[in-house]
C-alpha cells in the first residue's frame, strides 16, 4: 500500500480520505481482477493533466495481458478518450474498438472511482494545490478511474462461470463508481485467510436463495458433510444445519450466509474450516442480493494453531529460564553475604548482577509473543539494579534518563542490557562510590544506528584511562564482538566519565 501513497503524494492532489479509499479498495483489487477474468489497474489524474497508475492486479485464473506490471506509467495516448469520458460521465465507458499494450490487442473498459463516508452519503474532499487548504461537501464528483483489460477474443467470458464471474464483476464495478464499494466503514482486519473468487463463490437473492455455486465452493461444501446441490437451496438455512448444535457460532452468520453483511465468519464441522466473506450487491440504493465468497482454511487454522502453541512454548521457556537465572542470582547474593573476604564479596555481587540482568530480558520476553522487547522498559529495571549496588557503597545517585531506546530483537536486547549493566554499575560503583551524584543515559536512535551515552560526575577515570579488567572486557566484547558495534571511554567535562556506544541498526527490518 506505501506504494500507493508514495506516488499518490508525488503526482497527484488526492486527499488523504481518497487515498485511504483508493487504499482499501486495493485491498480488494484481486478479488476485482479474478471476477472481471482481466487485468484491472486504478489510475489517479496528475497535476500536469495526465493520469498515473497507482495500481495494477492481474487475473488468477486467467492470462494476463502485460508481460510487466503498470504502476507509475501515466496513461498511454490512446486510452485517453475512454478515461476522461468515465472522469466525466461517471462511466462506464467501453473502448469502441481494440486497444493495444505492446503487441497485445485487448478490450479497453473504465469505470469511474467514487467515495462514500461512514454514513454512506457522498463525498468529495478536495485539496487546494495552492495553499494546501482541504474542503469537504463539494458536489461528488469521481476522482479516480478503474480500467479492466480482457483479451479482444474472449473465449473464458462465454462458460457459465465465467458469465456469473462477470455478472458479478459488473454489480460490485457499479458500485465503485456509486461509492458503495468497498462497503463504508469497512476495515482491513482479517486478510489472512481472505477467499479469492477461484477459491469459491457463491450468488444469492434478495431471499438468501443460492442462484450460482462455483464448482470449488460445492466441493468445499461436501467436504463440510453437505451431499445436494447448493443451488435452489437457502445458503443460511444449510450453514444453519451444518452448525446446528454448536454453541460458539457467529450471531451474524444467517445474515453472513443471505450476503446483507460485510462481514467475515467462520464455520467448522466435520473436522474442517470454511471461511467466509459476504459482499452486498447493492442497485439503486437498494439491496438486491449478496456474494459470499468461500474458501476451505482448515490447514491454514491448523497452521495457526500450531504457531499458537510453539508461541506459548517459547513463552514458557523464557519463563523458566528467568526463575532459573533468579535462582542463580540469589545463590550467588546469599553466597556474597556469607563470604568473610571483601574482594570475594565483590566478585560473586558483580557476578549476581550480570545474571540478573540477563533475568531482565527473559522476564520482558515471557510476556509477550514476539520475540521483541520494548528496550525502555527493560532498562529501566536495569537501573534498578544500580540502586542496588548504590545503597551497598553508601551513594547516592541520581540517575536520569534522556531519548528513547525503542523496541530491540532478543538476541541484541539481553547483550545490549548486560553491558549497560556493567557501565552503569561501574559508575556507581566506582566513580561515585561514598558520595552523591548524577547518572545520566540518552538514548538517540536512528534509523541506521542506535547511540548511546553514559555519564557519571564521579571521580572520573583512574589515571585518565580506561582499565583493563573483567568489566571492560565483558563491555568490549559484548558491543564490538556480539552487536558490531563501537565504544570509547573518555573524561567529562564536568570531572567525570562519559561512555559513548554506538549499535548499528542494519539488521532490523524499516516499518513502512
Amino acid at each position: 500500500m506505501s506504494t500507493l501513497r508514495n506516488l499518490a503524494a508525488k503526482h497527484t492532489s488526492l486527499s488523504d480520505e481518497q487515498i485511504e479509499w483508493l487504499e482499501l479498495l486495493m485491498s480488494d483489487w484481486a478479488l476485482l481482477a479474478d471476477l472481471a477474468l482481466g487485468d484491472v489497474v486504478i489510475w489517479a489524474p496528475t497535476d500536469d493533466g495526465n493520469y498515473v497508475a497507482l495500481g495494477h492486479s492481474r487475473p488468477a485464473g486467467s492470462a494476463t495481458l502485460f508481460y510487466r506490471d503498470v504502476i507509475g506509467d501515466f496513461l498511454r495516448p490512446d486510452w485517453r478518450e475512454v478515461v476522461d469520458e468515465a472522469m466525466l460521465t461517471g462511466g462506464p465507458v467501453d473502448s469502441t474498438a481494440p486497444v493495444w499494450y505492446e503487441e497485445a490487442a485487448m478490450r479497453l473498459t473504465a469505470y469511474a472511482v467514487s467515495r462514500r463516508d461512514d454514513t454512506g452519503h457522498n463525498v468529495e474532499t478536495a485539496r487546494n494545490t495552492d495553499t494546501g487548504v482541504i474542503f469537504t461537501g463539494l458536489p461528488t464528483r469521481p476522482f479516480a478511474v478503474l480500467t479492466v483489460h480482457t483479451g479482444a477474443v474472449d473465449q473464458q467470458g462465454a462458460s457459465r462461470m465465467g458469465l456469473a464471474f462477470r455478472e458479478v464483476a459488473a454489480d460490485l464495478f457499479e458500485m465503485i463508481q456509486q461509492g458503495l464499494f468497498p462497503s463504508p466503514g469497512a476495515t482491513r482486519g482479517r486478510e489472512r485467510g481472505n477467499p479469492r473468487a477461484s477459491d469459491g463463490l457463491v450468488r444469492v437473492n434478495l431471499e438468501g436463495v443460492v442462484t450460482f455455486a462455483s464448482p470449488n465452493t460445492q466441493t468445499t461444501f461436501t467436504m463440510l458433510g453437505y451431499r445436494d446441490e447448493l443451488e435452489g437451496e437457502s445458503f443460511h438455512e444449510v450453514i444453519g444445519d451444518l452448525v446446528k448444535g454448536q454453541f460458539d457460532t457467529n450471531e451474524s452468520l444467517p445474515l453472513i450466509a443471505q450476503g446483507r453483511v460485510a462481514r467475515r465468519a467462520d464455520i467448522e464441522a466435520n473436522g474442517r474450516t470454511v471461511t467466509l466473506r459476504a459482499i452486498p450487491v447493492i442497485r439503486d440504493e437498494e439491496r438486491i442480493g449478496g456474494i459470499v465468497l468461500t474458501r476451505d482454511v482448515s490447514e491454514l487454522r491448523q497452521q495457526e494453531q500450531e504457531l499458537i502453541t510453539k508461541d506459548a512454548t517459547i513463552r514458557e521457556i523464557h519463563h523458566r529460564v528467568k526463575n532459573n537465572l533468579q535462582t542463580v542470582a540469589s545463590l550467588l547474593r546469599v553466597q556474597a553475604r556469607r563470604a568473610r573476604s571483601e574482594e570475594a564479596k565483590e566478585v560473586l555481587g558483580q557476578a549476581m548482577r550480570r545474571v540478573a540482568a540477563i533475568a531482565v530480558v527473559h522476564d520482558t520476553l515471557s510476556t509477550g509473543l514476539s520475540q521483541i522487547v520494548d528496550f525502555d522498559v527493560v532498562f529501566d529495571r536495569v537501573l534498578g539494579l544500580a540502586a542496588e549496588v548504590a545503597s551497598l557503597h553508601n551513594t547516592t545517585v541520581h540517575p536520569r534518563k534522556e531519548g528513547v531506546f525503542g523496541e530491540l530483537p532478543s538476541e541484541y536486547a539481553t547483550p545490549l542490557a548486560l553491558a549497560l549493566t556493567e557501565i552503569v554499575t561501574n559508575a556507581v560503583e566506582h566513580g561515585l562510590a561514598g558520595r552523591e551524584g548524577e547518572v545520566f543515559i540518552a538514548a538517540d536512535r536512528g534509523d541506521e544506528r542506535l547511540a548511546v551515552e553514559v555519564v557519571d560526575t564521579g571521580t572520573g577515570l583512574p589515571g585518565g584511562a580506561v582499565g583493563d579488567g573483567l568489566g571492560t572486557q565483558i563491555v568490549r566484547t559484548l558491543i564490538e564482538g556480539e552487536l558490531g558495534g563501537s565504544i570509547t571511554w573518555g573524561l567529562d567535562e564536568r570531572g567525570g566519565t562519559r561512555v559513548m556506544i554506538e549499535v548499528p541498526l542494519r539488521w532490523i527490518q524499516p516499518s513502512e
